[in-house]
């Protein structure tokens, strides 16, 4: 391994992550009494343009008002690209009591996006004396964004997760679907006349994880847009967190319980992990480097895999 060790990323829960407009304000309580372990207000996609100013506006309320316990409370601003980013950062930070937690900032391109709300997020932070540092979190919605998903992952010491926004994203790289996550119909290889399904997400989900566990930043698979299926967001979701994330969004409240299932280790996981734990000890009181657990070889990287699958378990337990 390098030298330069690999940082770790903020300890929170993060398997759930219940959006929510901000234009709709009885939708808020139900949120808070949820299961999941983040609450992203929406001030985006969710709320038309003529609501805007109102939306924010019962965020800014919501965020003193309503009891969010012990959740991560975040608010999704306004692209970059529109005319109402600005007023949500400004407003929010002058406005908004200390509870909230994290910006979420949407379809960031490169680092520079990440520079420009920093620069105004400090600039408030400091005149307004808060002493409580907000955080961020990106979403991944384009092909500038994947093309340039590192620089973005080491952009600012306040990123902490970052997302897969799959419909954005799809439409930014031209691909033919109307498909939020998931299996794609026209996605496949055939062997004789038998269909094999390939993921279409893969390849940007692994450029995000390797992005974010360099940068000591948290993956976070996005949105399944079909909440009628649950078989298909429990795929989706299995996927995601063997390739290394640490949750998934829910758009629907039907779909926490099932993010929560996913990113939650099994008891039988947690238990195997530490029976290799204590395997690999005995074997390093004995002065060998490896041992045979279950039939199959564990060696000091195996270590590493038990480590996270406890930890894990141990963060959503406390």
């Amino acid at each position: 391994m390098s030298f330069r060790l690999q940082p770790a990323p903020v300890a929170r829960p993060n398997r759930c992550q219940l959006f929510g407009p901000g234009s709709n304000v009885k939708l808020f309580e139900k949120m808070a009494a949820s299961a999941a372990d983040v609450i992203n207000l929406d001030l985006e996609d969710s709320v038309a343009p003529s609501d805007k100013d109102i939306a924010r506006a019962n965020v800014i309320n919501a965020i003193a008002d309503v009891d969010w316990g012990t959740k991560t409370l975040a608010v999704r601003i306004n692209g970059l690209d529109t005319p109402y980013w600005y007023r949500d950062v400004v407003d929010l930070l002058e406005q908004a009591d200390d509870r909230l937690d994290q910006i979420m900032i949407p379809k960031v391109g490169c680092a520079a996006d990440i520079y420009a709300v920093d620069a105004l997020v400090t600039a408030i932070e400091t005149a307004k004396g808060r002493s409580k540092k907000i955080a961020f979190e990106v979403i991944i919605e384009s092909a500038a964004g994947i093309a340039h998903v590192e620089e973005i992952a080491a952009s600012s010491p306040r990123l902490q997760a970052m997302s897969l926004g799959a419909a954005d994203f799809a439409a930014s790289m031209g691909m033919q679907t109307t498909g939020i996550g998931g299996t794609q119909e026209n996605y496949y290889m055939l062997h004789g006349e038998t269909r094999h399904y390939s993921d279409p997400w893969h390849w940007a989900q692994t450029a995000i994880v390797a992005a974010c566990r360099t940068h000591g930043v948290l993956p976070v698979d996005g949105p399944f847009g079909d909440f009628s299926d649950d078989e298909g967001y429990r795929a989706q979701a299995r996927r995601s967190a063997t390739l290394g994330m640490v949750g998934k969004w829910a758009i629907h409240p039907k779909q926490i319980a099932l993010a929560n299932e996913v990113f939650t280790p099994s008891d039988e996981a947690v238990a195997e992990a530490r029976e290799i734990l204590a395997a690999m000890e005995e074997a390093k009181a004995k002065g060998e480097g490896a041992t045979v657990y279950k039939g199959r070889l564990v060696d000091i990287a195996s270590i590493k895999q038990a480590e996270v699958i406890v930890r894990q378990s141990e963060m959503i337990a406390g």
